[in-house]
């Protein structure tokens, strides 16, 4: 039987050694366990920051519109016209995508330059093809 009683100091419940015994006996599953890995934390932690970044429509349209310019490289003044947002919106997805570590960031005069950081891509479709590899 499982009893449990609330203490008053803390707001805890505590199960009894009973209900504890009794729980532990009870995790059967329904078939056995497979041996499969477990994503490290730090490198899900690390994919699910590149995944949330390029989740947003928008910030994959800018990021496809950087890396498709010749030479792998766009102002942010010709990024604000293709997506159809204000240059204060681009700047904002820019920078949630420069903090990925998929694009870098170069200050010219008043005007901010962005350029794909070589390897970025070729991580974030690897981590999706092999998201178990420990060593990316």
């Amino acid at each position: 039987m499982l009893t449990a009683a609330a203490r008053p100091d803390t707001g805890a419940t505590v199960v009894s050694t009973l209900a504890q015994a009794h729980l532990t006996q009870n995790t059967s599953s329904c078939c056995p366990p497979r041996a499969v890995p477990v994503m490290p934390v730090q490198r899900a932690e690390q994919l699910a920051r590149l995944l949330k970044a390029v989740a947003d429509p928008t910030r994959l349209r800018l990021l496809s519109l950087v890396a498709g310019t010749d030479d792998g490289e766009a102002c942010i003044c010709d990024l604000t016209a293709p997506v159809e947002l204000s240059q204060p919106t681009v700047s904002h997805h820019m920078k949630i995508l420069v903090e990925a570590g998929l694009l870098a960031r170069e200050q010219r005069g008043k005007w901010a330059y962005y350029r794909t950081v070589p390897g970025a891509l070729r991580q974030l479709a690897d981590a999706l093809v092999q998201p178990l590899s420990s060593d990316q």
